[in-house]
Protein backbone atom coordinates (compact mmCIF):
# COMPACT_ATOMS: atom_id res chain seq x y z
CA UNK A 1 0.00 0.00 0.00
CA UNK A 2 1.29 3.38 -0.44
CA UNK A 3 2.60 5.91 2.21
CA UNK A 4 0.07 8.40 0.31
CA UNK A 5 -2.66 6.56 1.39
CA UNK A 6 -1.55 5.35 4.51
CA UNK A 7 -0.94 9.05 5.69
CA UNK A 8 -4.43 10.21 4.40
CA UNK A 9 -5.90 7.10 6.87
CA UNK A 10 -3.78 8.78 9.32
CA UNK A 11 -4.75 12.16 8.69
CA UNK A 12 -8.48 11.02 8.64
CA UNK A 13 -8.28 9.21 11.77
CA UNK A 14 -6.78 11.63 13.29
CA UNK A 15 -9.54 14.25 12.64
CA UNK A 16 -12.36 11.49 13.35
CA UNK A 17 -11.16 10.88 16.58
CA UNK A 18 -10.68 14.44 17.53
CA UNK A 19 -14.30 14.78 16.88
CA UNK A 20 -14.70 11.66 19.14
CA UNK A 21 -12.76 12.24 22.17
CA UNK A 22 -14.47 15.19 23.29
CA UNK A 23 -18.18 12.94 23.55
CA UNK A 24 -16.47 10.21 25.03
CA UNK A 25 -18.22 10.17 28.51
CA UNK A 26 -15.55 8.43 31.22
CA UNK A 27 -14.66 10.68 33.34
CA UNK A 28 -10.77 9.17 33.25
CA UNK A 29 -10.45 10.77 29.92
CA UNK A 30 -12.19 14.42 30.43
CA UNK A 31 -9.34 15.27 32.13
CA UNK A 32 -7.00 18.58 31.61
CA UNK A 33 -6.81 19.32 27.51
CA UNK A 34 -6.75 16.34 25.19
CA UNK A 35 -4.94 16.45 21.83
CA UNK A 36 -4.00 13.70 19.35
CA UNK A 37 -0.56 14.56 18.13
CA UNK A 38 0.31 11.90 16.07
CA UNK A 39 -1.58 8.44 14.90
CA UNK A 40 0.16 5.79 13.16
CA UNK A 41 -1.62 3.33 10.95
CA UNK A 42 0.10 -0.33 9.82
CA UNK A 43 0.23 -0.88 5.90
CA UNK A 44 -2.23 -4.15 6.94
CA UNK A 45 -4.98 -1.21 8.64
CA UNK A 46 -5.11 -4.09 11.32
CA UNK A 47 -2.97 -1.87 14.34
CA UNK A 48 -3.37 1.88 14.57
CA UNK A 49 -1.16 4.00 17.76
CA UNK A 50 -2.85 7.30 18.29
CA UNK A 51 -0.55 8.99 20.38
CA UNK A 52 -2.34 11.43 22.93
CA UNK A 53 -0.83 14.36 24.76
CA UNK A 54 -2.65 15.81 27.44
CA UNK A 55 -1.89 19.50 28.84
CA UNK A 56 -2.69 20.01 32.53
CA UNK A 57 -2.68 18.04 35.64
CA UNK A 58 -4.10 14.50 34.52
CA UNK A 59 -3.29 11.61 35.99
CA UNK A 60 -1.22 9.43 33.07
CA UNK A 61 -2.28 5.86 34.17
CA UNK A 62 -5.84 6.84 34.74
CA UNK A 63 -6.11 8.16 31.28
CA UNK A 64 -4.76 5.41 29.51
CA UNK A 65 -7.20 2.94 30.95
CA UNK A 66 -9.40 5.15 29.87
CA UNK A 67 -8.96 5.78 26.91
CA UNK A 68 -8.27 1.98 26.75
CA UNK A 69 -11.99 0.80 27.88
CA UNK A 70 -13.13 3.61 25.45
CA UNK A 71 -11.15 1.72 22.55
CA UNK A 72 -14.52 -0.19 21.42
CA UNK A 73 -16.48 2.52 21.30
CA UNK A 74 -13.90 5.13 19.50
CA UNK A 75 -13.51 2.25 16.79
CA UNK A 76 -16.96 1.38 16.43
CA UNK A 77 -17.84 5.08 15.17
CA UNK A 78 -14.47 5.32 13.76
CA UNK A 79 -16.14 2.49 11.25
CA UNK A 80 -19.21 4.50 11.04
CA UNK A 81 -17.44 7.80 9.76
CA UNK A 82 -14.52 5.83 7.39
CA UNK A 83 -15.18 3.37 4.59
CA UNK A 84 -12.04 1.51 5.12
CA UNK A 85 -11.77 -2.40 4.28
CA UNK A 86 -10.71 -2.91 8.22
CA UNK A 87 -11.19 -0.79 10.76
CA UNK A 88 -7.77 -0.73 13.21
CA UNK A 89 -7.60 -1.86 16.43
CA UNK A 90 -6.57 1.49 18.41
CA UNK A 91 -3.59 1.42 20.57
CA UNK A 92 -3.44 4.57 22.55
CA UNK A 93 0.15 6.15 24.02
CA UNK A 94 1.01 8.98 25.48
CA UNK A 95 3.07 11.75 24.15
CA UNK A 96 4.36 14.76 25.90
CA UNK A 97 5.36 16.56 23.02
CA UNK A 98 3.22 19.22 23.97
CA UNK A 99 4.30 19.88 27.46
CA UNK A 100 7.36 19.85 26.70
CA UNK A 101 7.41 22.85 23.66
CA UNK A 102 5.68 25.03 26.54
CA UNK A 103 8.03 23.61 29.24
CA UNK A 104 11.06 25.08 26.59
CA UNK A 105 9.15 28.26 25.05
CA UNK A 106 8.63 29.25 29.33
CA UNK A 107 12.65 28.38 29.90
CA UNK A 108 13.13 30.49 26.39
CA UNK A 109 10.77 33.48 27.41
CA UNK A 110 12.72 33.61 31.18
CA UNK A 111 15.82 34.42 29.24
CA UNK A 112 17.13 37.49 29.88
CA UNK A 113 18.80 38.62 26.70
CA UNK A 114 20.51 42.18 27.07
CA UNK A 115 23.23 43.63 24.85
CA UNK A 116 26.01 41.72 23.58
CA UNK A 117 29.23 43.77 25.07
CA UNK A 118 32.43 44.76 22.95
CA UNK A 119 35.64 43.12 23.31
CA UNK A 120 37.10 45.92 25.66
CA UNK A 121 34.03 45.31 28.03
CA UNK A 122 31.98 47.85 26.58
CA UNK A 123 27.95 47.45 25.66
CA UNK A 124 27.68 48.48 21.70
CA UNK A 125 24.19 49.96 21.54
CA UNK A 126 25.15 51.56 18.28
CA UNK A 127 25.35 48.50 15.72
Amino acid sequence: MSTNRINRINEDIRAVLAELLPRVKDPRVNQGMLSITRVDTTGDLRWCKVFVSVLGEADLKQLKRGLKSAAPWLRRELSHSLTLRYTPELIFETDDSIAHGAHIAKLLSELDVGEKPDGDGETNEDA
